[in-house]
């Protein structure tokens, strides 16, 4: 056995190969530097990717930038017509107002210059709701008068209208 060990150990030493280390070394060389060349051009085309993408972000950010300024004034435009609009319609009512003022003292005024019989028979004609606006604008002396001249189921319609008070319609 102990001769099958010692031909066996002189055998290897005669036949094999002898590893050359640095021809090791050097296969290993050029793979870990294509290994790195690989990694370097993975890494250059992930920056170039980033670039784009922070270059893409950038433009849609001053887009959307310029879009809120945009509305932003819109925004205070339709503020702006809104605030005036509302002026206007106060002024409006106020305005209106005073035409219905005016009206009313015209009518009120022409009806309590009337005699009684006359302002009765044209009372009469128009619609509860009409009488009853305007005897509401006559001093309650005038209205008791031309309610007497009136018919009385007439007279007794616009009193009730009278009751509910204005508006009228």
């Amino acid at each position: 056995m102990k001769i099958l060990v010692i031909v066996f150990m002189f055998y290897t030493t005669v036949f094999a190969e002898t590893i050359d280390c640095t021809k090791v070394f050097e296969e290993r060389k050029v793979e870990l530097l294509k290994e790195i060349e690989k990694i370097d051009e993975a890494r250059q085309a992930f920056e170039a990717l980033q670039a784009a993408t922070n270059s893409l972000f950038d433009k849609q950010q001053s887009k959307l930038d310029s879009q809120r300024d945009d509305l932003n004034v819109t925004m205070r435009k339709i503020a702006s017509k809104e605030d005036s609009i509302k002026k206007m319609l106060e002024e409006n009512k106020k305005l209106l107002a005073s035409i219905n003022g005016a009206k009313n003292d015209k009518i009120s005024e022409t009806y309590s210059k009337m005699k009684d019989s006359a302002a009765a028979g044209i009372l009469s004609e128009l619609s509860n709701t009409e009488a009853a606006a305007v005897l509401f604008t006559l001093q309650a002396k005038k209205v008791s008068k031309i309610m007497a001249k009136m018919d009385a189921k007439k007279a007794s319609k616009i009193t009730q209208r009278l009751v509910l008070g204005p508006p009228f319609k």
